[in-house]
């Protein structure tokens, strides 16, 4: 099944540069382009895309703002965040908006392949503790939800499973927690998914803490 993806930048060397490295993969391939958050919304609205990847400034419209846009679609595509600069508060915007992900500019080739079939596959493309690290240092800045009557479809095993999630720990690491099998785990994480409608474990962690069933660090 080949991915197909949208790239979103301003700057036209560096949608080209992408479009060369993806279109050497036979698995990949780049369905449109746009120049800004404006721009991909429109095009998105007549392409279907698997992955938008997304530069996170931009004039007209921003990355964020787009991303919020493209997430909130019934069946959107998934957004891998693109920015030039390595810093915690890009990084949490991106997240906050719904992106599955985010990679510098400057990531070599592999990296950016990477992560393209990852978000593809339904993963995140930020290790779980670096999730934590960034909501620790933001959760001030979060915007609370209405999240009452979404955590109560949950049961108190996933209500669990979703804290230690937020936490940071991995599959394995809430298995050997919990006592059960890492099978299990995965099971209770995707009813959890399914139950308050969200895409990752980047969104999971994200709304764990806009519902307050967790607290920064310290």
């Amino acid at each position: 099944m080949t991915i197909r993806v949208v790239l979103v930048d301003d700057q036209d060397l560096v949608r080209a540069g992408f479009a060369m490295v993806v279109a050497a993969e036979h698995d990949i391939e780049v369905v449109g382009e746009a120049a800004d958050g404006e721009q991909a919304l429109a095009l998105l609205d007549e392409v279907a895309a698997d992955v938008v990847i997304m530069d996170i400034r931009m004039p007209v419209m921003d990355g964020i703002e787009a991303t919020g846009h493209l997430c909130a679609r019934p069946d959107g595509p998934r957004v891998l965040a693109l920015t030039t600069f390595d810093t915690d508060a890009d990084a949490f915007a991106a997240l906050q908006a719904g992106a599955s992900g985010f990679v510098l500019k400057n990531s070599p080739p592999e990296g950016l392949l990477s992560a393209i079939r990852a978000v593809a596959a339904g993963d995140s493309v930020v290790a779980p503790r670096v999730t934590r690290r960034l909501l620790d240092r933001f959760a001030g800045h979060l915007v609370p939800r209405r999240a009452d009557e979404r955590l109560a479809v949950l049961t108190d095993r996933e209500r669990e499973v979703l804290e230690l999630v937020a936490a940071g720990l991995s599959n394995s690491e809430i298995a050997q927690r919990l006592h059960v099998a890492e099978s299990t785990v995965k099971t209770h994480f995707g009813r959890i998914l399914t139950k308050l409608d969200l895409r990752d474990r980047v969104q999971a962690v994200v709304f764990a803490y806009e519902a307050g069933l967790t607290r920064p660090a310290g």
